[in-house]
């Protein structure tokens, strides 16, 4: 992306369901500033699309590792990609 901003898919394993934890990258996207989405997948993981300037992308990737109370993070995997389209916000789907 240009001007400084990046874009990334996330997919994160562990115990990742059932803690909140769509609800917490929400809220730690937004404060950061950061666009995208965040959605649980049928095997039990979570995926996120990750919109923004390139150091907020990167303290978020590393927040992510941590995750909310009750998480157990064991996987984070980062792809960039292209965003296409302008996010506005950030979303919790599916």
């Amino acid at each position: 992306m240009e001007d400084g901003r990046k874009a990334v898919r996330v997919r994160l394993m562990g115990g990742v369901q059932g803690v909140s934890f769509r609800v917490w990258t929400r809220t730690e996207a937004e404060r950061l500033g950061l666009s995208g989405w965040v959605r649980n997948e049928e095997d039990g993981s979570v995926t996120a699309l990750i919109v923004g300037a390139e150091g907020a992308v990167s303290t978020m990737l590393d927040r992510l590792w941590k995750g909310p109370t009750g998480a157990s993070v064991s996987s984070v995997t980062s792809q960039d990609v292209d965003a296409g389209q302008e996010l506005n916000g950030f979303r919790i789907i599916g």
